[in-house]
């Protein structure tokens, strides 16, 4: 009888720490909660077209209870627009969508959304110790914390990655390219992930703001990933539309953007 309730206590205390792990969805039925390796996450970075800026309509708001945000609080809510919380004018952005799509391709899995981009950030904020004076934040250490607690539930299966305007200034574009390898690098090192598909964006191809050769060379560092970095897509911009201050995307231009990054995410995953 002793043995039994010896077994029985190591039962519940075992039974207790797997439920840590589990992901608690605000509302949601505990026991409804995905097995680890079926909550897959993926960490959004960048500035502020990763945040998103575009119109919240009620399609935005619309819950799916198989894709889900790490809030600002660290806790799991359905996925709704705005996603991200860096500046009062978060909006609509690219994660929502491609969160939607991936789920949809396959109704096994969970999606976990880790929210961390902050507008108007440089690459040089994303390294260990890097602040933003701007939002008072540390972009890299923020994300990483955020990404670490998220993967005490789940498992990281990309990093979305849509930046590059803060950088595109004279002195700063010549050393975007090697910057933005070693932050590959150093994320798939620091989260112990060192074959997670890292899928970067075109920044805003927009005729009212021609781009300057500063902004061209961000942008060779980009498209060149796939090339030069392995496990690593690009995603191009081609016809998509500003909302109106030429520099940021608008909604429907936000939604085509998370298709082309769930697109390049599948390509990515069935080349593995």
């Amino acid at each position: 009888m002793q043995l039994v309730k010896v077994i029985d206590r190591w039962f519940f205390v075992a039974f207790a720490l797997t439920c840590l792990a589990l992901p608690r969805v605000e509302g949601a039925d505990p026991a409804s909660s995905p097995e680890q390796e079926k909550f897959h996450l993926f960490l959004l970075v960048g500035q502020s077209n990763m945040a998103g800026r575009g119109k919240v309509s009620a399609e935005d708001t619309v819950e799916n209870p198989r894709v889900l945000m790490l809030t600002k609080q660290d806790q799991w809510k359905p996925a709704v627009d705005p996603i991200h919380f860096d500046k009062r004018l978060a909006g609509v952005g690219l994660g929502r969508t491609f969160g939607l799509l991936v789920a949809e391709s396959s109704p096994e899995i969970t999606i976990g959304l880790i929210p961390c981009a902050v507008g108007g950030s440089p690459i040089s904020a994303w390294q260990p110790g890097g602040f933003h004076s701007q939002t008072k934040s540390h972009p890299y250490d923020d994300a990483i914390k955020r990404a670490k607690i998220a993967m005490e539930a789940g498992t990281l299966k990309g990093i979305l990655w849509h930046q590059g305007e803060s950088d595109s200034k004279d002195q700063l574009a010549g050393a975007y390219e090697q910057k933005l390898h070693e932050l590959i690098a150093r994320l798939r090192t620091e989260l112990k992930s060192p074959e997670v598909p890292f899928i970067a964006g075109q920044m805003g191809q927009f005729a009212e703001r021609p781009w300057s050769d500063e902004k061209h060379k961000v942008d060779l560092a980009h498209r060149s990933l796939p090339e030069k970095v392995k496990r690593t897509a690009f995603v191009r911009s081609d016809g998509l539309g500003h909302k109106g201050d030429k520099v940021h995307f608008g909604s429907a231009a936000y939604r085509e953007l998370g298709r082309r990054y769930a697109e390049a995410y599948r390509a990515l995953s069935e080349a593995q």
